[in-house]
Parts: C-alpha cells; sequence; structure tokens
C-alpha cells in the first residue's frame, strides 16, 4: 500500500536533514532533496554504505532495497519517518491490535465502562444480540450480574469475543485504525472480525459453537505453563501423544495442554532440569490433542459459514506470521488443535509493521508484558485498553488520548 499522504513538509523532516547531510558526504557535492540518487553518480556500494548509516543512526528502519525503490531524499525520508516508532517531533501513531484469548474473563469484566460508554454499551449490546440466539442467555447479563457462569467455555468464549469486539469498535470510532491485528486463540475470532475477514453474524456463530462443543468434551486434561524453550517442550511431548505444545508465548514461556498424567511427567522432568512449571486453572486443555474429537462437529458448522481474507495484516498465530490467505472454515478448525504461535506472529508483526504503540484488547492485562519484552527499549508503546476490574470510561479514555486518535493514525506498511 503507498505511504500515507502528509500536506505538510514537517513530515520526514529530520529524516531528509540526516540524509542530505550524509549523502553531501558521500557525493562531494550538494544534494537536492527531489533528485534521483542516480543522477548523482550513487552506486550499488555507496547504496550499501548509507544503509549501513542509516541502521546504525535508526535502527532497522529500511531494507537495502527500500533505497532503490524511494531514490530521492524527500521520498527515503518520508519512508523512514513512517516507520520509525520513535520519530523526532511528533510523527504518525501507527497502532497495532493484539487480543486476548481464554483466561482474561472475570466476572464483571468491563461492567464500568459499559455503566459509563455509551459507545461502548451500544457495540457490547450489538454482538450480544448477534450471539443471543446461541447462547440462550445475554452475556451483557453475565457481565452486569456478576455471573460465575462466565468462566464455563461455553459462555466465557463467547463474551470475550463480545467485549473485545465492543472495545475495538470504540477506538475505531474514536480514529484509532489498527495497522495491523493480531489474535490469542479466541482472541482471534475479534481480530478476524475487526480485519473484515468475517461478518459479526458469522463470527457469533462460530465462536459460540466453538464454545458449546469444548464445554461439552471430558474435562480430563488441563494446561501446564513452564519456563522451557519451545524446543525444549516438543522433545518431551514427543514422548506423550496425549500432551501438545499449546502455546508459545515467548522465548521461554511455553504452555504445555493435554492428559493430565502426561504433563506431569514432563513436569518431573523439567523441574529436574531446574525449569520451573505451573498448573493452570482451566476447564479443558485448549489446543491440545485432547480437542479433536469436537473438531468434526465444529467443521461440518465452519464449511457454511463464508469467510474472506483480511482487509489489513492479519498475523495468523496458527501459521505465526503475516497471512492472507481466505479465513474460511479449515482455517478455524485447525486452529482448535493448532499451538498459539503467540511469540512468532507478534515477533513479525512489530518487525514487519514497526507500529508506534500495541494495545492489547481485552478484559485484563496478559499479553502486554511479553510484547514489551519482544519490543524492547526502542519498542512501542504497549497500552491495555482495560488494566483489570476496576477498568472504566476513564481509562479508556486515558488510551485514546495516548494514541493520539484522529488525523495522525496511518495505514498499514505493506498491505
Amino acid at each position: 500500500m503507498p505511504e500515507p499522504q502528509r500536506d505538510d513538509d514537517s513530515f520526514g523532516a529530520t529524516h531528509r536533514e540526516w540524509l542530505v547531510e550524509r549523502l553531501t558526504r558521500y557525493l562531494g557535492v550538494p544534494v537536492d532533496e527531489n533528485v534521483p540518487f542516480h543522477e548523482y553518480g550513487l552506486d550499488s556500494v555507496a547504496a550499501l554504505s548509507l544503509y549501513g548509516d542509516i541502521e546504525e543512526e535508526f535502527g532497522p528502519l529500511i531494507d537495502p532495497s527500500d533505497i532503490a525503490e524511494h531514490p530521492t531524499v524527500r521520498g527515503l525520508g518520508r519512508h523512514m519517518a513512517q516507520r520509525d516508532p520513535h520519530p523526532a517531533g511528533g510523527g504518525l501513531v501507527r497502532a497495532a491490535f493484539v487480543f486476548t484469548g481464554q483466561g482474561s474473563q472475570h466476572p464483571g469484566m468491563t461492567s464500568g465502562l459499559y455503566l459509563d460508554s455509551t459507545g461502548f454499551r451500544t457495540h457490547l449490546d450489538e454482538a450480544a444480540q448477534a450471539l443471543l440466539p446461541y447462547t440462550g442467555t445475554s452475556v451483557v447479563d453475565l457481565i452486569l450480574k456478576d455471573d460465575p457462569r462466565i468462566h464455563q467455555t461455553a459462555f466465557t468464549q463467547p463474551a470475550l469475543f463480545a467485549v473485545e469486539y465492543a472495545l475495538a469498535q470504540v477506538l475505531q470510532e474514536a480514529g484509532v485504525v489498527p495497522v495491523a491485528v493480531l489474535g490469542h486463540g479466541i482472541g482471534e475470532f475479534a481480530a478476524a472480525t475487526v480485519a473484515g475477514a468475517l461478518s459479526l453474524p458469522d463470527a457469533a456463530r462460530l465462536v459460540s459453537m466453538r464454545g458449546a462443543f469444548m464445554q461439552y468434551l471430558p474435562s480430563r486434561g488441563g494446561m501446564m505453563a513452564t519456563c522451557a524453550a519451545p524446543f525444549e517442550a516438543a522433545e518431551l511431548v514427543a514422548d506423550e501423544p496425549g500432551v501438545g505444545i499449546g502455546a508459545i508465548n515467548a522465548a521461554k514461556a511455553t504452555v504445555l495442554s493435554g492428559d493430565r498424567a502426561g504433563l506431569e511427567r514432563i513436569q518431573e522432568i523439567l523441574e529436574r532440569r531446574g525449569i520451573s512449571c505451573r498448573h493452570l486453572a482451566v476447564t479443558h486443555p485448549f489446543h491440545s490433542p485432547l480437542m479433536a474429537p469436537m473438531v468434526p462437529k465444529f467443521d461440518s458448522v465452519a464449511r457454511r459459514v463464508s469467510g474472506g481474507a483480511a482487509r489489513m495484516p492479519f498475523y495468523s498465530t496458527v501459521h505465526g506470521r503475516l497471512t492472507t490467505e481466505p479465513l474460511y472454515g479449515p482455517y478455524w478448525s485447525r486452529q482448535i488443535t493448532a499451538p498459539v504461535r503467540f511469540a512468532d506472529a507478534a515477533r513479525a508483526m512489530l518487525a514487519q509493521q514497526t507500529p508506534t504503540h500495541v494495545v492489547e484488547i481485552g478484559p485484563r492485562v496478559v499479553l502486554t508484558p511479553f510484547l514489551r519484552r519482544m519490543g524492547g527499549s526502542r519498542g512501542p508503546r504497549c497500552l491495555a485498553v482495560c488494566r483489570g476490574p476496576e477498568s472504566d470510561a476513564v481509562d479508556l479514555a486515558g488510551v485514546i488520548s495516548a494514541l493520539d486518535a484522529g488525523p495522525l493514525t496511518a495505514a498499514p506498511a505493506g498491505a
């Protein structure tokens, strides 16, 4: 996608000034911002040297090929400014949306927002109405009444989807247009809906059926968070056919899922190696081989739901990367037993989209600490729409203000 156009000459000015100074030094002549580099005799060797200087001064903003694709100071300076997560004097806000998965739910989640924010209330009601034919109970009622059934998978997944859909709609109405989306587990359905790959009615049908079918599987497994690296976990689950890797959240944050006895055997091995483990309070072993019995039933429903390609960069936690394939039935069926490759997908999104901000969308903070560590000191600013049970409309307004919502929001890179 072409870079967003700005009418003022201040955008990219710092980068253009630096380029003029550096090119003048290389070429020994004054450099005009609008004259192509080749007219000054800039060859491939000098271009690579310039790329190295840019990398040293600004970090990984560009690829060597970008110098040929933006062959003037003005063009390359604007491109650098768009991709710079720390532009001098401000710049375009590039916000990525990351949607939290199951486990973030809690009784009364976002009830303060529902009571105080007309926009959030409108969109949560909209999602609840789309879900009602399948849930039989309004997820709004579950939330407002602090109903403990919010922890039953058949209600957890629809309720999380509704909350995340409503939060994302409020942000977009405020002018925060995401440059990319990513979802963890059930959060992928909200991400796909925001990206235009699923309609609200189709997403409501899928998440409701998914939660209900999982609810009625025998609850004979578990999940265990470990500090093991993915390759260590893969070696151990190879000897345990009832256990799989449920999620890879960071370099040493791997969640195992499946048969409890198998998990305990793996736990003994890891703890002998000095690697800590913690069993999670879950109703079922999500993203494990034990989910397989419900896949055919879900697949028969998913095949009747039309899914399309996302209209913005969609980072799949099934594939662990950007995907442009249509998100139709087979994708959502595969997602049930596939590991959540959050770390791979998030790293790819941060590197390729260079967001200035990453917004965690869900009822409590879960993924933000992982995202901050991945981004490092030069990474994007990480914000959570809801910090936890006490979050309200004031907190939401603070996030919108921090995102400088409105005319400074940017379009996706390479969409």
